[in-house]
């Protein structure tokens, strides 16, 4: 089903913004990669439109309608009612001269379609007297309900869409014609790619322009209107209704845009709340005019567009032949795509995977793109989801062994903003001077436990001190002590080793070693006493013995 969508799998970045948006979670990630799953797709486009990398593409038809048109049978274009919207100051006559320039035999305007089907929903709501009646334009809610609310399928009326409604029409009127929608919408390739026969290839507005563009064609900036050109209010919200005669007693009519509402009313109907209704409903907040391509690549707003529809639109029908009803006809059927609901158990074993231990632990923030938890686990079962997902669950974890390491760390940490205030102490900081507990001096200024000077210098150098031996006489500890300067978190980092052992210990050395050099000296003095006594004996060897006792005194004088 999403053929006509594809991933360029280098640009996706793991952001979950797609899944976040996808209104039926029809998103699949593996390997870092969001990856569409085609059966569970209604095809709204919300991936598209959202993804801040580009990683969706919609499948480009031009090549397959430059084969139509090669073909030699005429081809016709069926123009979405919203191109007046896309293409500002852009009327119908404009729009046909530069599409013939590109080859097409003909344009006409799908809203012709949308007057045939305009009449026979007012026939159906008068001939059969449905309890209620679901309209079927938008292909994309037809899926949802295809797929997600089977239920309800007995609402959706069996009746071709504007676009399918208008092709046929033009198939009957010209012979061997071949038929080209073009607008706003992604799934439409789906709708004609489905339903073979009838629509003979779809472009979206943006593969016209560019194909426009790559042709050199200008679009002639002149409207024109006509009043036979009501059902050109079909692309906003409520435009059905609008062309249609609303006198049914006891009916209500109603419009609903974006998939969210339409799923409430859809659950609703399923349990039985509503009764005597016609509703309009189009996947695309704002209806066609909101449609995904319009939205990514025009200027959208809102009212602005709805205005122009509003002063392009006729006050009368266009003049169609209405064909037989059982001609119009179009079959639903549900669409099989549910995986096997997972137990409790195995929920509940993909919980403690994120680190959801407790109900308390499943904060059910939706960063993952799942509104909650327990449907993120299920997720995980049906292999559509990775526990890595969950970035609180990552938060924490990253935050865990970041908090192991400084706390487990001989060496003393501290944190400093750049007003020089304590951001973070850890245990072996707090014990060389002194601190009970870190909420004494968190958000301190750091001369309250040690004098700045050396975070003063690191911030205004920009260069870090490594190593340098201070005596902290408050704490009466040496430490070597490290200062760096952190530019992108604008922070002050200072270690500290604790050497109070080595220092004392280096002392004691030295104390032995003058000790043993006092020793050296005393038995220096005394030999040479003795030297000078028996020098008349010994003659040279006095001065040999001098020589070997001071070269012991300087060797034990190095150590």
């Amino acid at each position: 089903m999403a053929d006509c969508l594809t991933l360029k799998k280098s640009n996706c970045k793991n952001c979950y913004k797609c899944i976040r948006h996808c209104p039926v979670k029809a998103i699949r990630f593996s390997g870092n990669q969001a990856h569409i799953i085609g059966n569970e797709c209604i095809l709204c486009g919300h991936c598209f439109v959202v993804c801040p990398q580009n990683a969706k593409e919609i499948v480009d038809s031009t090549e397959k309608v430059r084969v139509l048109l090669q073909s030699g049978d005429p081809v016709i274009v069926s123009l979405a009612p919203s191109f007046i919207a896309n293409y500002e100051d852009v009327g119908i006559e404009a729009m046909r001269k530069a599409l013939k320039q590109l080859g097409f035999y003909d344009v006409e305007e799908t809203a012709m379609g949308a007057t045939i089907v305009k009449n026979e929903y007012e026939r159906m709501l008068r001939d059969e007297q449905r309890d209620i009646i679901i309209s079927s334009c938008c292909h994309s809610i037809n899926l949802l309900i295809q797929k997600y609310f089977p239920a309800t399928l007995e609402y959706l009326a069996d009746v071709m869409s504007p676009m399918q409604a208008h092709c046929v029409d033009i198939k009957r009127r010209i012979p061997n014609a071949k038929t080209v929608f073009i607008g706003p919408c992604v799934a439409k390739k789906d709708e004609a790619d489905y339903y073979e026969g009838v629509v003979d290839a779809v472009l979206t507005f943006e593969e016209l322009t560019n194909w426009l563009k790559a042709e050199h064609v200008e679009l002639e900036r002149k409207v024109d209107a006509k009043p036979e050109s009501k059902a050109r209010f079909f692309p906003t919200t409520g435009g059905v209704l609008k062309t249609m005669q609303q006198n049914m007693p006891g009916y209500t009519y109603l419009a609903l845009d974006g998939v969210d509402n339409c799923i409430a009313a859809l659950k609703d109907i399923e349990g039985g709340k509503i009764h005597k209704c016609f509703i309009e409903m189009s996947a695309c907040v704002g209806s066609c005019i909101g449609g995904p391509v319009m939205e990514k690549y025009h200027n959208t707003s809102p009212i602005k567009d709805y205005m122009t529809i509003v002063n392009f639109a006729g006050e009368k029908d266009f003049e169609v032949t209405q064909p037989d009803p059982m001609a119009l006809k179009k079959h639903f059927s549900m669409i099989h795509h549910k995986l096997p609901q997972p137990s409790e158990t195995e929920i509940m074993a993909a919980l403690r995977q994120m680190g959801k231990f407790k109900p308390s632990d499943e904060l059910n923030c939706g960063s993952c793109g799942y509104n909650s938890c327990r449907e993120k686990a299920i997720a995980i079962i049906q292999g559509k989801a990775e526990s890595s997902m969950c970035l609180p669950f990552l938060k924490d974890k990253a935050e865990s062994f970041s908090d192991t390491i400084v706390k487990n760390t001989p060496n003393g940490l501290i944190v400093l903003n750049e007003n020089l205030e304590v951001q973070q102490v850890n245990t072996a900081a707090r014990k060389i001077m002194n601190i009970r507990d870190e909420s004494d001096v968190l958000g301190e200024p750091v001369i309250r436990i040690l004098d700045p000077a050396i975070f003063v210098q690191v911030k205004d150098s920009g260069r870090s001190v490594r190593n340098q031996r201070t005596y902290l006489a408050e704490y009466k500890r040496y430490v070597e002590q490290t200062v760096v300067y952190d530019h992108e978190s604008h922070m002050l980092v200072g270690i500290m080793k604790d050497i109070t052992d080595d220092e004392a210990e280096r002392e004691k050395k030295a104390r032995i070693n003058q000790h043993t050099l006092d020793v050296a000296d005393s038995v220096v003095e005394k030999q040479m006493r003795i030297v000078q006594e028996i020098a008349s004996l010994l003659g040279e060897t006095a001065a040999e013995t001098k020589i070997a006792l001071t070269k012991l005194k300087e060797s034990i004088g190095d150590e």
